[in-house]
Formats: structure tokens, sequence, C-alpha cells
């Protein structure tokens, strides 16, 4: 099956930087924090292909190997099969199985991404039953299923087969419950605090809570009586450092300590994600090289041209008071390069 976003063409084909990613990696695995990799929803089926994800997940494998302490999982979805009229759910399961197999090939865990395919092809919620079911009976290891909202990608609006998210969860809950055994836990990806609590609560035992809420994360991850989230965050490659401190801080018992650190990121987030949240990762780039861990604001796709100047600026000012600008006399000198491109000085 046809990869919709290879091309032999080189001017189309993602320029990356290779040694500066893995570098990345290996500073997150430092800071203590763990790796989702080759999920992106920003890039992975939107610029980023199937032969480049095979080549991160490669290189990224090889990395981790060479640690005691390296956290890291896989996505691993069907973006590589185009959605169109004619793709069945066996196409759709097969597409799974091939991720799945080269991940699991790599010795991975596997992060299984919500299907755009499915979301297409789906008549109703029996069919997602039938592939969720199919696949985690396959999976070697428990994996961290993804239920990713619309608000971050339009084309899996309806997923689980039905029109809620409070009716699409029933589902969702049933294929879990039915195969809890193959189940690690599951982050959604909804910016709905109310209902990932409300999920939280109906899972069952065993199963964890991956919170994927960039707008309300540090209430969830202190959680409650009843329980809490784990993080699984986009926004926390961006505050990598807060991040690790504030998670150290809530293990030795400091609550208080937690939310000093944490809570003032959460305006910074709430902005980097803003709608349209599908182009949250402009944001993340854009503070990554303020903070000097790539040499260039690019992008694959021209994606850095998603986000105005005035956002960018704003995000300037929120990171300073979030006290995540590494180095502020860079991030100053970088921040006047962009504004003088755009003629502001």
């Amino acid at each position: 099956m046809a990869d919709p976003l290879a091309s032999n063409d080189p001017w189309l084909t993602p320029a990356i930087d290779w040694d500066t990613t893995m570098k990345f990696r290996h500073r997150l695995w430092d800071l203590g924090l763990g790796v989702a990799e080759a999920m992106d929803t920003a890039q992975r089926g939107m610029g980023l292909g199937w032969a480049e994800a095979k080549e991160l997940i490669r290189r990224a494998q090889r990395e981790a190997r060479t640690r005691d302490d390296a956290l890291i999982a896989y996505g691993a979805g069907t973006d590589h099969l185009a959605p169109g009229p004619n793709v069945t759910i066996d196409d759709i399961i097969a597409a799974y199985e091939e991720q799945i197999g080269f991940v699991e090939g790599e010795g991975g865990r596997i992060i299984l991404m919500a299907s755009r395919a499915l979301a297409a092809a789906a008549k109703s919620p029996d069919d997602y039953a039938r592939v969720y079911g199919r696949i985690l009976s396959q999976v070697k290891q428990p994996v961290v299923m993804h239920w990713l909202g619309e608000m971050f990608d339009p084309a899996l609006e309806g997923y689980w087969g039905r029109p809620t998210h409070d009716e699409a969860m029933d589902v969702c809950l049933d294929v879990i419950a039915a195969h809890a055994d193959k189940v690690d836990g599951i982050k959604i990806s909804l910016l709905s605090k109310e209902k990932e609590i409300a999920m939280r609560r109906r899972l069952p035992a065993g199963v964890r809570m991956y919170t994927g809420d960039d707008f309300n994360y540090a209430e969830l991850i202190a959680g409650d009586a009843k329980g809490h989230s784990d993080a699984l965050l986009g926004i926390f490659d961006a505050i990598a450092p807060v991040a690790s401190a504030s998670l150290a801080a809530l293990g030795r018992g400091s609550q208080n300590e937690f939310f000093e650190l944490l809570e003032p990121t959460v305006p910074l987030s709430r902005h980097i994600f803003a709608a349209p949240t599908r182009f949250y990762k402009t944001g993340v780039v854009f503070l990554a090289y303020l903070n000097g861990l790539q040499d260039h604001f690019a992008m694959i796709g021209g994606q850095q041209s998603t986000r105005s100047l005035q956002h960018l600026a704003e995000l300037f000012r929120l990171a300073d008071k979030a006290r995540v600008l590494a180095d502020p006399a860079l991030a100053v000198s970088r921040m006047k390069s962009v504004l003088a491109v755009h003629g502001v000085s």
C-alpha cells in the first residue's frame, strides 16, 4: 500500500537533522523523563511520512539501547494508508499490523495511535471493536492506546463511531475492558478535564490514564482521592526541565512545590495549544529555537508559518513568565532576529 506522503523528489523529502534530534532524546532521558516517539500529531501524517518515521524509530531505539534509564515507546498507526472509499476494514487492520510489526521488530513498545482511515471507513462502533480487538489480541506487550480529539486532527471527528465524546467513551471503555490485559493505559486528548476524570474513574483495575490535556495537566497529574493521571504530554517537550523538577517534588510528597513550579507553565501551554490546536508544534519548535536547542526556526512543510508574529511574541512573554527560557539573553537575541525578519525593530 502506498504512503501518500512518500516521494522520490529530494525537494519534497524532509531534511532531518538526526544528530540534533537524537541529542534531544538524551536530554529528556537525562531529566528523568520518557519519550513518546514518532506520534506527534502536528507532523506524523501531516508532513512526516512513514518512511521517515521508521528511520526515526530505528535511530531512537538504537540510542535507547545505550542507556539503562531510557523509557521510550513508539506510535504505531495507519498513516501510510490514505483514507478513501475503497479502503476496507481489512486494509486498516493490515496497515496497523505493518507498523506494529516494524516497531516490535525493533524491540520497541507500542503507543496505538488513532486511525484516520478507520474514522473514514467505519460504519459503526462494531468496526472499531473489530479492528482494535484484532490488533490488541496480537501485540507482544501491553500498549498505550491514544484517543485523539478532533481539535488536534479534524479527520478524527466521530471516532469510535459515535457523534459525542460521552457516547464514544462508552465504546472505547468496552474495547479496553474486553482486552484489559493488553492495555497498559489510554491517553486521551480531548482538552476536557471533566471527561478525562470521568473516564479515569471507569477504567478497569490496572489500566492507567495518561493525560493528554495540555490545558489542565497540573491538576490532573496531582489527582484527587479517587486517582490521578500520568503525564504523556506534548507540552512537556517545551518545558522539560520544569516538568522534571515539578514531578520530582510531587514524588517527594511536596504538592505545594509541584504546583509552584508547574502552574506558571499552564498559561503558556494554553497559548501554544490554542485553536487551531493542530498547529501547536509551531510553538514547541519556536521555544526550542529560543532555548538554543536548534539553530533555526524551520519545520517540515513550512509549518513555522502557521502561527502569527503576534502569537509568537505572546509565547515569548509567557515563556519568560513561566521561567522556561534557559538563557534569557540568547532568547532575547533570537526573538529580535525573528522580529527583524518581519520588519519589527
